[in-house]
């Protein structure tokens, strides 16, 4: 296994009731206008990650590498998000090191540096050993409950409605 494979379990996400067991050695935060992940990282994007950036007037040719394609397991991901030519960072990043898109950038930008795994009615998170500056950070914050729904609320959700339950809303209450 190589260095970027290695991770490390740093939080437990019990879906049925929303209890987050955390890591109280790690913390996190992602460190504005550093945009190392938008060089170093190969963004799998999924159909709903085109849909909302064409939503945003963009062509799909101009921002999916259709030649590189992701697998979990033997079932087909997605493309991958291109890679800008004459510098190799995401087509999105601006000159400031902020996202264009932001707001709907895809769910692997979302997560990184972020590895969730579901298995039954939880979900690990675990961190991608990387050299992301972020990972660690003294002003970081725990990997908790509100840290869950900050980075995470829209995998939470989804995976609650499959089992059943209901979405979180933004205000931490449960419907």
């Amino acid at each position: 296994m190589g260095i970027r494979d290695a991770k490390k379990l740093v939080a437990t996400i019990h879906l049925d009731t929303l209890r987050v067991d955390f890591d109280p050695h790690f913390k996190f935060k992602c460190l504005e206008n550093c945009a190392k992940c938008c060089f170093e990282l190969d963004i799998p994007l999924r159909d709903e990650d085109i849909i909302k950036i064409e939503d945003l007037g963009y062509n799909a040719w101009e921002f999916v590498d259709y030649s590189k394609m992701f697998y979990k397991r033997d079932k087909f991901v997605g493309y991958a998000l291109k890679k800008r030519p004459f510098d190799g960072g995401c087509p999105f990043l601006m000159d400031d090191g902020r996202c264009k898109i932001y707001a709907h950038r895809p769910l692997a930008c979302k997560l990184y540096p972020f590895l969730l795994v579901k298995h039954g009615n939880v979900i690990d998170v675990y961190v991608r050993d990387t050299d992301c500056p972020g990972i660690d950070h003294p002003e970081g914050s725990h990997v908790d409950y509100v840290f869950v729904l900050e980075y995470f609320k829209d995998v939470v959700d989804e995976y609650r409605k499959k089992l059943g339950y209901f979405d979180i809303h933004s205000s931490g209450q449960r419907t």
